[in-house]
């Protein structure tokens, strides 16, 4: 993946229209992101910092866990590494 701009994806989120999570809720994503995360590096498929820091923006925007997908594949054109306008 290439470079994320951190910023421009968190002013898209900020505009979308879907339920945000809670405090509670984003504490137990969190702790779900993190043992995934785990597994991850035991399956040497280590996310970079950039999509460290995506996963952890989002979270802070109250992004469900089972949103983000949908986020990443809209906002993102496929076969390209550019936000989509």
């Amino acid at each position: 993946m290439a470079q994320i701009d951190i910023e421009t994806l968190r002013e898209r989120i900020r505009l979308m229209d879907f339920e945000r999570g809670t405090p509670e809720q984003v504490a137990l994503w969190r702790e779900d992101v993190a043992e995934a995360r785990a597994n991850l590096d035991i399956e040497d498929m280590t996310p970079t910092p950039d999509e460290d820091a995506m996963f952890a923006m989002m979270l802070d925007e109250g992004v469900p866990p089972a949103v983000m997908p949908s986020i990443i594949l809209d906002l993102y054109k496929p076969g390209s590494r550019q936000i989509a306008a």
